[in-house]
Order: C-alpha cells, then structure tokens, then sequence
C-alpha cells in the first residue's frame, strides 16, 4: 500500500478513481482508509477520492505516544492530515468523515479554511467533542487484550448488520443474512484494530475529553461556513443527536439528515447507500 510523507510520519493512503475534482476521506477511531472500500467502486465517475490512515492506524506509522498522549491529539492528526495534502500536491479539495474524523476535520478547515469546498460528514464527532469515563477508557484498555470483546464492542458500531438477538448482553454478534461481502471487509477490520497504536486505544478517547473541556472548537463553530451534508444514523449509540443539532444550528451552512435503520457507520452496513449520498453531495464537482 502506498505511503505519503507528513512531516515527522509516514501515512498510508489509498486512491479511487480520478478527475479534477479531490475528495479526501478522514476515517474514524480505531479505524482506516479501508471502511470506504465497499462504497468507493460506486461513486460518481469523474471524482478523485483518497483515503488517508491516521498515524497509528492502518498502514502509518506508529509513533511511541507521550505519557500524555499529545501526540496523537486532534491537532497533531490535522496537522499530519495537511502535511500529507501538501506532500501529495493538492492544493484544494473537498472532505468526506466518518466518526471521530469529523473532528479531526473541524480543526483542518480552521487552519486552513480556503484549501476546503464541501464536507460530507458521516455521523461525526462534532466539535463540541466527547467525553469518557473511567469505565470507558478501561473497557478500551480490556479490547486492547480481547479480540472476541474488541468484536463485540465494533458491532455496536455497525449495528444494523448483526441480528438483534446477538447484540444482548453476554451474546456474540451474528451476521444478518444476505450481507454479502461485508462480513469478511468487517473481520478484517476487527483484526487491524490489533495493529493500532496505544496512542489510538488510549489516546483517543483522553484526547476527546480535552476537545470537550476545553470548548475552543465549540466556541469556534461559527466561523465553520464551509457547506456541510450531517448523516445521523438513526441506530447510532456513540454520537449524540443533541450535539449534531447543536452543529446544524450553529455553523452557518450546514445541513442534518436523520437516516432510519442504520447505525453508526453506513459506510459499512450499507455502502450502497452511502455512495448514493456521497454522489449526491459531491456529484456535481464533476
């Protein structure tokens, strides 16, 4: 898999399609460039999209984290997020986020607001941002150890594929039939999550809290005026409606669309879908 050069790190990167139009895909925690693969074959022709892994995940490098994992904070993946843009020569682009991505995005147009068009944010972190718990960061620490827990906890996150009754509690997540190529692209996905850095693991969620203590990104909404499409999955566990509202209502051209039967991650569960919206919203860059 190709690798870009972002100052300090090496990032992995993947490319779909071609065309003078560039939409770079910001994927979410514990996560990689690969969550889109199943959508990118049906994205309108004519568009160039790129996904790039966040340090410490996929293909990128692993750098040892700080005692305080500031080095894999919100800034530190918009910072690797531009240097990767500048190695790769794109000078102006529109973004697609999934998850936690959507955060590391915010910080991006806020550096460097003229360098983004459209951004199509797919159940996001918002940046008001999130807060863990004890409890929380220790159920990450035990999936660090825990393949079956890590399993579980993941399918949570793409609900709509796993039969109801194997999502109670003490149960293991079985497929819905006629899900075709999607459960062997999710195994896969459960087995990279073992490849990731502590600093994802761990750092992640520490860093969210300090977005959500600090409410600079909150505070800053307002001067976000680049056009947004918000999916919510209607089935989604981990983002907050209240706080997509608060988004929606807040920056000046943004959009929110509640979408019945999915969770967290349409990219997933039904990747035909989310290439419909993808389409629709970008589309006409073409």
């Amino acid at each position: 898999m190709p690798r870009v050069q972002a100052g300090e790190v090496s990032l992995g990167w993947r490319e779909w399609g071609a065309g003078d139009a560039t939409v770079v895909f910001i994927h979410g925690n514990l996560a990689s460039k690969d969550w889109i693969e199943l959508a990118a074959p049906l994205f309108p022709c004519g568009l160039r999209v790129i996904g790039i892994d966040w340090r410490g995940c996929g293909d990128s490098d692993r750098p040892e984290p700080a005692s305080d994992y500031r080095n894999y904070s919100m800034q530190q993946h918009a910072e690797d997020m531009l240097a990767a843009l500048d190695t790769l020569r794109i000078k102006f682009c529109h973004l697609a986020t999934h998850s936690t991505g959507g955060i590391i995005a915010a910080r991006m147009l806020l550096m460097q607001p003229e360098r983004f068009g459209r951004i199509f944010a797919l159940d996001p972190v918002t940046p008001i941002g999130m807060a863990f718990n004890s409890d929380q960061l220790s159920l990450f620490r035990a999936m660090m150890a825990s393949k079956q827990l890590t399993r579980t906890v993941m399918a949570t996150a793409a609900s709509s594929l796993f039969l109801p009754e194997s999502m109670a509690p003490n149960a293991i997540p079985r497929f819905r039939e006629g899900t075709g190529e999607i459960p062997a692209l999710f195994d896969r996905i459960v087995e990279q999550t073992f490849g990731v850095s502590e600093g994802i693991w761990i750092g992640t969620p520490v860093n969210l809290n300090r977005e959500k203590d600090s409410g600079e990104l909150e505070r800053r909404m307002p001067e976000i005026r680049h056009a947004h499409l918000v999916l919510w999955g209607e089935r989604d566990g981990w983002i907050p409606l209240p706080d997509l509202r608060t988004m929606a209502a807040t920056m000046p051209d943004c959009r929110l669309v509640v979408v019945p039967g999915i969770g967290h991650s349409m990219n997933l569960e039904v990747p035909a879908l989310y290439a419909g919206y993808f389409g629709a919203w970008f589309g006409a860059l073409q």
